[in-house]
């Protein structure tokens, strides 16, 4: 005969190592942009990560629903101290997470805010990936774009943004030695081009680098050690 007290302590480990609780945890982000809020409603919560697919709905600064997104694997995780909950809606920032959920910017130099979703980890070495949706002025909402969405998930996190050369910066690495910078360059209605890539090899000293720029649309190659 099974004995209770076995079972009782059998299911109380099983809560402790599975999700908190059943349902949507909502988390809300009101510091990451000047124009917009967000929601993020995710299915499941451990004790410090939520992870798995998500609804993101876009608010107004004055509360007017904007759009519903979709992540299919929004990960949400968290520095020590911090436990999710159902009781409330809960307020995040960046100081709270390992990688941010959403990231607003004018990433195609529009002069309008878009906005990119954290989608998995699907980055160089497990590294945070994300989708990118540019808004679109014409059809007054947030559409996926392909381009950024590729870089934004293929190198080591979220690219970096430079407006004032209008250029998307991002990294990689391959092994401890080698690392990658890649500069992109968006064009107006055409799309996205590289036009910018450093190796460094740090494999022997001094350390190689590898400067490759695309100058009137050729690429110069320039080779030095530091």
């Amino acid at each position: 005969m099974t004995n209770p007290s076995f079972l009782f302590r059998s299911l109380s480990a099983l809560l402790l190592l599975g999700p908190l609780c059943f349902g949507q945890y909502r988390f809300a982000i009101e510091d990451a942009s000047k124009k917009y809020n967000a929601e993020i409603n995710v299915e499941e919560c451990f004790t410090d990560q939520c992870r798995h697919k998500a609804n993101i709905i876009l608010f107004n600064k004055n509360g007017g629903k904007i759009q519903t997104l979709v992540s299919d694997d929004m990960v949400l995780s968290f520095k020590e101290g911090f436990r999710p909950s159902k009781i409330d809606v809960l307020p995040l920032t960046s100081g709270l997470m390992h990688d941010d959920p959403i990231v607003f910017d004018d990433f195609n130099f529009d002069g309008t805010e878009d906005v990119a979703l954290r989608n998995g980890s699907g980055g160089n070495y497990g590294s945070a990936s994300y989708d990118v949706y540019v808004f679109n002025s014409t059809r007054n909402q947030f559409v996926l774009s392909k381009e950024l969405t590729e870089i934004a998930s293929s190198y080591q996190g979220m690219f970096d943004v430079d407006p004032k050369r209008k250029r998307l910066t991002t990294y990689a690495r391959s092994g401890a030695a080698l690392l990658y910078t890649y500069e992109y360059q968006v064009i107006p209605n055409k799309g996205i081009d590289l036009v910018y890539e450093k190796i460094r090899d740090m494999g022997e000293e001094p350390t190689k680098v590898t400067i490759k720029e695309k100058v009137n649309n050729k690429w110069v190659v320039k080779k030095t050690t530091e």
